[in-house]
């Protein structure tokens, strides 16, 4: 069962401030500034993230108006689950590029296990067929570096990115007037 909703305070003076003034759309469409974005999802780090998060946006009065006409709330579920879903592309790149990674890397380990084992056969007696031998399986190893790389460690800064954004766009949005 969720506890109470973890607040993000944003003082602003205008609603300009939050979205960003180069993007021509609508405000329920637009970006956020990226200060307000980097402001929000900052806070939303440090709070637990078993908790429901809200946003509470003090604005002034007329703002707070303007805020409610051009739907602030919608505006901030929108951007953030528009963010989420580049995260989760750029999550399903990352695999795929794993797994290719992994294919070349596997097919580089076995080549090179293979010219090791032949250039050992030709250089029975001499320590350097066993020096290339040894290089050779290294090499191969190396190779597969960076699939496993992707598959134990890379992903999961992604995904819990887009974790955070998804909650972000759950999140509660309350205008209060100042």
């Amino acid at each position: 069962m969720p506890g109470s909703p973890q607040q993000i305070e944003l003082r602003v003076s205008t609603l300009s401030q939050l979205f960003n003034s180069l993007d021509p759309s609508p405000f329920h469409e637009r970006d956020l500034d990226d200060d307000a974005e980097t402001y929000i999802v900052g806070w939303a780090r440090e709070l637990p993230v078993t908790e429901p998060l809200r946003i509470v946006v003090h604005l002034p009065a007329e703002e707070a108006a303007k805020a409610r006409e051009h739907r602030l709330a919608e505006a901030m579920s929108n951007y953030f689950t528009y963010r989420a879903g580049i995260l989760e592309r750029d999550l399903k790149e990352l695999f795929r590029i794993g797994r290719w990674s992994a294919l070349i890397g596997l097919v580089a380990l076995l080549v090179a296990m293979g010219l090791g084992h032949v250039i050992r056969g030709y250089l029975v007696a001499d320590p350097l067929g066993r020096v290339f031998e040894e290089g050779l399986i290294i090499l191969g190893w190396v190779a597969n570096w960076r699939p496993a790389q992707i598959f134990l460690y890379d992903w999961w800064p992604l995904k819990r990115r887009c974790r955070l954004y998804r909650r972000l766009a759950a999140a509660d949005i309350a205008l209060i007037e100042r």
